[in-house]
């Protein structure tokens, strides 16, 4: 029998140490596919205290005790000496309250937005809103659904240690089917704001509201099934939980055409539609601006418009980082540094609380909406 293994000799001396009062260290051994090693800087081992030692040796002593690396490891989590808990990833606090953070916001800019675009909002037709909820909704069910479930996840030892559970199967799933009807609900605005400024005459038979409906029942029935595999545990992809970026993670080196092809049909077109229509709309209404006096319809299409380039633009500073993260580590098979990975896993989510700031601090008749609606909100209670 050969190969890197640890040798169970130290393992076994090691839990006997722990079992009558050493307190092992280590440094996210068993991190998950694939894998940060080694114990991290800064960290002061004590010589009398028990050290998960990591042994490059042939597993002759693994046969002779008749004991595997999994079940001794199985037997630390359970007594609590494993590495779980035997130390805790450097900056966790600090990544729980960005998470926590995040979240609020998420929450309380998506609700201010879908109060204010319920009503009618001048520069927005009802299509326009219809899918803008559909976006909100998205951005509003990762804050109140995903990232929960990821902070549970990072706070119970059994689902922080087992690769491939059932239940980080569930949490992507959901987690990657929400983000995908959120980049869907933007190329979906894209075009019907293209179709209202460059096709006004055609518009209404265009996009009628029974076409907009099945649009919008198409941006939340098709991510589920280009994503269904990966619900399925032990399937054809792996998932596993990031100690480093405190998230159920896609493993995206375990299927490699799988995960191209996710970014084949998620990422590439709806980013391709998205610029193509907002950077012509833009320099549609950059040039009218320049040529003609604004009529009151040129400027209700014209505020839509002037929106959606930033929108474009942080899209693709939220998501351009984890696409090139997945590239990364399929071609790869390895994974970026902590941080890098913590803040390219969790920008999409970001997403939901910048567009809110872009459709309030960058549209006036956003923000005169929310000033009136708070204002009647004041005056009733008083």
């Amino acid at each position: 029998m050969t190969g890197n293994l640890p040798e169970i000799g130290p393992l076994a001396e090691h839990l006997q140490c722990a079992r009558k009062g050493g307190t092992p260290l280590m440094a996210d051994a068993f991190h998950g596919p694939p894998k940060h090693t080694g114990i991290s800087r800064g960290t002061a081992l004590n010589p009398r205290r028990c050290v998960w030692k990591k042994m490059f040796s042939a597993g002759n002593q693994t046969a002779e005790a008749g004991l595997s690396v999994a079940e001794l490891m199985v037997d630390a989590n359970m007594t609590g000496l494993g590495p779980s808990r035997c130390m805790e990833e450097p900056g966790a606090t600090l990544k729980t309250c960005i998470i926590a953070v995040m979240c609020g916001l998420i929450i309380l800019g998506n609700t201010a937005v879908f109060l204010v675009i319920s009503s009618s909002v001048s520069g927005w037709s009802g299509n326009s809103r219809h899918v803008l909820i559909s976006l909100t909704g998205a951005d509003a069910a990762l804050a109140l659904i995903v990232i929960p479930l990821n902070l549970y996840a990072s706070s119970v030892p059994q689902l922080r240690n087992h690769t491939d559970s059932p239940f980080c199967h569930i949490v992507v799933f959901l987690d990657a089917t929400i983000l995908t009807s959120s980049i869907y609900s933007l190329a979906t605005i894209s075009i019907e704001r293209y179709i209202a400024v460059f096709f006004p005459l055609r518009y209404t038979r265009l996009m009628t509201n029974c076409r907009v409906k099945a649009l919008i029942a198409l941006v939340w029935l098709l991510p589920p099934v280009l994503l269904f595999p990966i619900s399925i545990p032990r399937g054809i992809v792996k998932v596993y939980f990031s100690s480093a970026s405190l998230i159920c993670n896609l493993d995206f080196s375990s299927n490699m055409p799988y995960t191209l092809t996710l970014t084949a049909f998620i990422f590439f077109p709806c980013s391709l539609i998205m610029t193509f229509a907002n950077c012509r709309l833009w320099f549609a209404a950059r040039s009218q601006r320049k040529r003609f006096r604004l009529t009151k319809v040129s400027r209700r299409h014209d505020a839509a418009s002037r929106i959606l380039l930033p929108v474009v633009i942080v899209y693709y500073i939220c998501w351009s980082p984890c696409v090139c993260n997945m590239i990364y580590q399929a071609l790869m098979h390895q994974r970026v540094p902590e941080w890098l990975e913590f803040v390219a896993l969790w920008l999409p989510c970001g997403n939901g609380f910048f567009n809110c700031i872009v459709y309030f601090w960058l549209n006036k008749s956003f923000r005169k909406k929310f000033q009136e609606m708070g204002q009647k909100l004041c005056w009733s209670k008083s």
